[in-house]
C-alpha cells in the first residue's frame, strides 16, 4: 500500500511539472509572438513622391541621406557617410556636428552604397533614381525619394524627412524656432534698414551667377526677410532655370542694388578688375558683404538658412 502511494505522488508530481512546463513554453511562445508583432507594428510603410511604398524600419541607425544631411543635423540625426563631389567639396558649415564623417561621391555610385551597410536610403532628387537606379538601391536597403522639385520648398522636405524618421514634432520645433528668428530679423530690418535693396551674387571660375528671389538663399532675403529686390533680380528670377543663374558682365551692368551680398569661390577673378564692376553702386559705396564658399549661402535647410539670417543681422544691422 505503501508502494502504491509512493507510485501515485510521483505520478502526480510528473504530471504537474509537465503541465507547469506546458503553461511556461505556452507563456514564452505567447511572449515571443508578442514580442514578434510588436516589432512588425513599430515597422512602417510610407509611400514616397514617387509613389513607392516603402517599409521603413523602427529606428534606423545607418542612414545615407545625400545632399540632406541639413535636415539630419536639424532632427538630431547624423548620417553614417555624408555628400561631396569629387571627394573635395563638402559642406563645411555643417562639419562641426559632421566632423570624422566620410564622404560618399554625389552621384551614390552602387558599390560604394553598398560598402556602407546602410538600413535606409533617402535620396533628395528624382534624377539620382533614374534609369532603373532605384531597383538597384532597394535591394541593398529601404529607399524612400524625398519630395522634390522646383515648386518644393526646405520647410516640405524637412517635414517629410521628419516623418520619415517619426521626428514630425521636432521638425515643428525647428521650424517654429526658425520663424520666430526670421521674423524678429524683418521687424529689426524695417525699423533701421528702410528701402534698400539687395542683391545675392555667387562668383566662381570668373563667372557670376544670381540667386533666384524664390529658390535657396533667395527665398532668405526676399522672402523670409522681405528684402526688396532690384529690377534685374526680378529680370533673372523671371527667366530662371535653376537656383543659381549666370549673369553676363553686360548684363551685371544693369543692377542697381544698394547691397549685394557675395559668395566669393574665385577671389582672384579678373572680373573683379572690370569698370562694370567696380563701377556697381554698392561696390562704389562699400555695400558688398563678401563670404567664401565654405559658407551656407549655396546651400539648403533650417541649418543654412538660420546661418544665412545671422549673416544679414551682422551686415546689416552691426552698427
Amino acid at each position: 500500500m505503501g508502494k502504491k502511494k509512493t507510485v501515485l505522488g510521483a505520478v502526480l508530481l510528473l504530471s504537474t511539472a509537465f503541465l507547469l512546463g506546458a503553461c511556461s513554453n505556452a507563456s514564452s511562445e505567447t511572449q515571443d509572438s508578442t514580442s514578434v508583432s510588436s516589432s512588425e507594428a513599430t515597422e512602417r510603410i510610407l509611400t514616397d513622391t514617387l509613389g513607392n511604398e516603402v517599409t521603413i524600419l523602427a529606428n534606423p541607425e545607418r542612414i545615407i541621406a545625400s545632399y540632406l544631411e541639413d535636415y539630419l543635423v536639424a532632427l538630431d540625426t547624423l548620417p553614417i557617410a555624408q555628400w561631396t563631389v569629387n571627394d573635395s567639396s563638402i559642406q563645411t558649415y555643417l562639419q562641426d556636428e559632421l566632423d570624422g564623417i566620410p564622404t560618399i561621391d554625389f552621384s551614390l555610385p552602387y558599390e560604394e552604397v553598398l560598402g556602407y551597410e546602410p538600413d535606409l536610403l533617402l535620396i533628395g532628387s528624382t534624377s539620382t533614381v533614374e534609369g532603373g537606379k532605384y531597383e538597384e538601391y532597394t535591394k541593398i536597403a529601404p529607399t524612400y525619394v524625398v519630395t522634390n522639385g522646383e515648386e518644393v520648398n526646405w520647410r516640405e522636405q524637412l517635414n517629410d524627412i521628419a516623418t520619415v524618421l517619426g521626428k514630425e514634432d521636432q521638425a515643428q520645433e525647428v521650424l517654429a524656432t526658425y520663424d520666430t528668428l526670421a521674423e524678429e530679423t524683418k521687424t529689426e530690418l524695417d525699423e533701421k534698414v528702410t528701402d534698400q535693396s539687395v542683391a545675392m551674387l555667387w562668383v566662381v571660375n570668373n563667372s557670376i551667377f544670381m540667386v533666384t528671389d524664390t529658390r535657396s538663399s533667395g527665398a532668405v532675403l526676399y522672402g523670409d526677410l522681405g528684402l526688396d529686390k532690384p529690377a534685374l533680380v526680378e529680370e533673372i528670377s523671371d527667366a530662371a532655370t535653376a537656383d543659381w543663374n549666370a549673369v553676363s558682365l553686360e548684363k551685371l551692368a544693369e543692377l542697381d542694388a544698394d547691397t549685394i551680398f557675395l559668395v566669393n569661390s574665385d577671389t582672384e577673378a579678373p572680373l573683379f578688375e572690370e569698370s562694370i564692376w567696380k563701377n556697381l553702386a554698392a561696390v562704389q559705396n562699400d555695400q558688398v558683404f563678401e563670404f567664401d564658399g565654405d559658407s551656407s549661402w549655396l546651400y539648403n535647410g533650417p541649418i543654412a538658412n538660420t546661418n544665412i539670417i545671422e549673416d544679414v543681422k551682422a551686415s546689416l544691422l552691426s552698427e
